[in-house]
């Protein structure tokens, strides 16, 4: 088996990449540690935001038990309020 050329000299600078280098090149979803591949796909800033970024004061425990769910718990609560003015008047 041949050696394969070193990524990066002795200065620290890496070489011009060649077309053998990217085809032993494997995808993310297979190299990465499990903690960094939940954020694969994972959207950045929307181009056109659809909410509203706002400071709201809430009780510990709500705060609480909704981050305690897990990824994704500020959705929940704009869902729960959603749900909630279905059913209610927000006066």
């Amino acid at each position: 088996m041949a050696s394969r050329k070193p990524l990066i000299d002795a200065d620290g600078e890496v070489r011009e990449l060649s077309a053998d280098d990217m085809a032993k090149f494997r995808p993310a979803a297979e190299v990465l540690p499990s903690s960094l591949k939940k954020k694969l796909g994972v959207r950045g800033p929307q181009k056109a935001p659809t909410k509203e970024r706002i400071t709201i004061r809430l009780s510990r425990e709500v705060v609480d038990q909704f981050r305690e769910s897990g990824d994704g718990w500020q959705t929940r609560v704009d869902a729960a309020l959603r749900e909630w003015l279905k059913h209610h008047s927000p006066a």
